[in-house]
């Protein structure tokens, strides 16, 4: 503070006598709150707060009409276009900021580059250096900047370029970003998306750097919210739905957005399936089925979907029904709607690819027993290890071999 007053007083822009007097009369104003505050309580006019809920309100109050409106208006002009995840993640960007001229792009590599996997390409020529511009290559450096441009009043969606180097920075969101709305009881917020490009199943490039199935230190954030498109139609729903979040609630959103599906086209050798249009709903706290199969649920989100799905399509061919549900939001859990959904079931594999240990298997698991499920549940999941180089990877990772196996045991019990 006192640098900041030097610099008022030395650029001519206040006097010393107006720095004190700023100071003293920002002193009094705090005062005299402070004593209005504690007169309050000794009369009983005001309480101190005496429940979890009243607690965490400033998180998880949720305004669903809002949101849905603001998602509503983000839409472009429908053109039927089947496009790829990365496709339909750049034309919602694309629709997002001729939407709302306060949304900023910003991250390494994403401007004129127009990203690593072209997620990015022709942002910055459209919206210009202003609203779409690289960062250092330094992820505090990105989040930060989030952090600063939300409470200036933007709607930033920064990316981080690869999940593991989230980890630098985590404590951008878990004691910054996601912090503040608590820390305020509401009367500020820095709403933003942060888009992160991750998840493993990325063929020959990586390590655990660019191949990071790590996502514990994102579940462990109250009032975060995370979402994890499985394909196109899901994404660009899924990516509104985030930014509506942002800008009703102030939430701190993070889309996942799983490398290995950035551009794939088929789910089985040749059928394009992966190729949609946009024409998905993805309300916040809501689940998405395949299929309709009556036997088996399988509960999954990210690339577990299309491995379930097609775990599915040899499972039909043994005569064993199944349904595939994608979770679409991973924190917090749509524990509700996927209770709703798995009525009838008395059967559920839940197909996660994250890490045994720390993943997201373990709390959909609690959530059906606390829930009151009753049928039976089997968990597969990848192992607790870095993600290796090369053709090693398929020995620690979630298969779609491991999901077949696992539903037709259960189905055989």
């Amino acid at each position: 503070m006192l640098a900041s007053a030097r610099a008022l007083v030395d650029a001519g822009i206040l006097t010393v006598a107006d720095v004190e007097g700023r100071y003293r009369a920002m002193r009094e104003t705090v005062m005299t709150e402070a004593q209005a505050t504690v007169d309050a309580l000794r009369s009983g006019a005001s309480s101190r707060i005496a429940t979890a809920d009243a607690v965490m309100d400033p998180l998880t109050a949720y305004r669903p009409s809002a949101v849905a409106a603001t998602a509503s208006s983000l839409h472009g002009e429908p053109d039927g276009q089947r496009l790829t995840l990365a496709g339909m993640i750049n034309r919602t960007l694309t629709d997002i900021m001729a939407a709302r001229p306060d949304v900023l792009v910003f991250g390494e590599d994403v401007a004129v580059k127009g990203g690593v996997y072209g997620v990015t390409k022709g942002l910055r020529k459209r919206f210009g250096a202003a609203r779409v511009f690289d960062t250092l290559l330094d992820e505090q450096t990105v989040l930060g900047t989030a952090l600063g441009t939300a409470l200036a009043g933007f709607v930033p969606i920064p990316e981080i370029q690869y999940l593991a180097y989230l980890h630098n920075a985590e404590d951008q969101l878990r004691g910054e970003a996601a912090s503040l709305k608590f820390f305020s009881d509401g009367q500020f917020s820095n709403g933003m998306v942060v888009r992160i490009a991750g998840l493993a199943y990325q063929r020959g490039f990586g390590g655990h750097f660019h191949n990071d199935n790590a996502v514990a230190v994102l579940r462990d954030i109250p009032g975060i919210v995370v979402a994890v498109p499985s394909s196109a139609s899901e994404a660009a729903a899924l990516l509104r739905t985030c930014v509506a979040l942002a800008v009703e609630e102030g939430r701190v959103c993070v889309f996942l957005e799983p490398i290995a599906l950035y551009h794939r086209v088929d789910l089985e050798d040749g059928d394009g399936a992966l190729r949609c249009v946009d024409t998905t709903s993805a309300e916040f706290g809501t689940v998405a089925t395949h299929l309709d199969g009556d036997e088996l649920a399988i509960v999954t989100f990210g690339n577990g979907v299309v491995m379930s799905r097609r775990a599915a399509s040899r499972l039909r061919q043994r005569g064993i029904g199944v349904t595939v549900v994608d979770l679409r939001w991973i924190v917090p859990l749509p524990v509700d709607d996927l209770l709703s959904r798995l009525e009838g079931f008395g059967r559920v594999l839940i197909a996660d690819e994250t890490r045994h240990d720390g993943g997201v298997g373990e709390g959909v698991v609690t959530a059906l027993v606390e829930g009151g499920y009753d049928g039976a549940i089997r968990r597969v999941s990848s192992a607790n290890s870095f993600v290796p180089l090369g053709a090693a990877a398929d020995l620690v990772l979630l298969s779609e071999d491991e999901i077949v196996a696992a539903a037709a045991h259960m189905i055989d019990l």
